[in-house]
């Protein structure tokens, strides 16, 4: 494995990017403090945009880390605003397996920009990193999130009873996986 850390990843309409503490006022105002979009989430709905400020100013100096994977999701259109995020949230040691998760604001549902953001994350992680399998599981009431890891081409690895927790308690996830080779 071939750690490089965050780096910039372009699509036909998306430009995947490292947040900078200036994404605060945009992140808040278009997906952190909307609480529909935090539903599935493990944290809640920012209720001010220091929050937001607090969280970047925790991030922003990870980008040093290597095996720190988070980028801004910048739609092209929209200029250099952020609109949704997507990151390895964490790593299944053992195998050394990269867990993805990602959020999208509200407004910029069903139009396929997370599928093709998760899309381009899998070619880098594959590609760049040199990952062999990468996973990722949402909340079996989220049936949109189903769809996004489907496209992407994960297949399904099963339903894991009460093994997660979110805004809305205790649930069952929905598992997903991708190999190198089946990419």
């Amino acid at each position: 494995m071939n750690h490089i850390g965050t780096q910039y990843i372009e699509t036909d309409r998306l430009i995947l990017r490292r947040f900078e503490l200036s994404d605060a006022p945009a992140m808040f105002d278009n997906w952190a403090s909307d609480d529909e979009v935090t539903k599935f989430l493990t944290w809640p709905a920012h209720t001010d945009v220091s929050v937001t400020e607090g969280i970047l100013s925790e991030w922003v100096p990870q980008y040093e880390d290597r095996a720190f994977y988070n980028w801004a999701i910048v739609l092209k259109e929209n200029g250099p605003q952020p609109v949704g995020s997507i990151s390895v949230v964490r790593w299944e040691q053992e195998e050394q397996v990269p867990i993805v998760g990602y959020c999208l604001g509200r407004h910029w549902w069903h139009q396929g920009i997370m599928t093709e953001a998760l899309g381009a994350v899998i070619s880098f992680l594959f590609g760049q990193v040199g990952v062999g399998r990468i996973g990722t599981y949402h909340d079996t009431n989220n049936p949109h999130s189903d769809g996004v890891m489907r496209k992407c081409g994960m297949a399904f690895q099963g339903v894991r009873e009460k093994s997660d927790r979110n805004n809305q308690g205790v649930c069952d996830a929905a598992h997903y996986s991708i190999e190198r080779e089946d990419r």
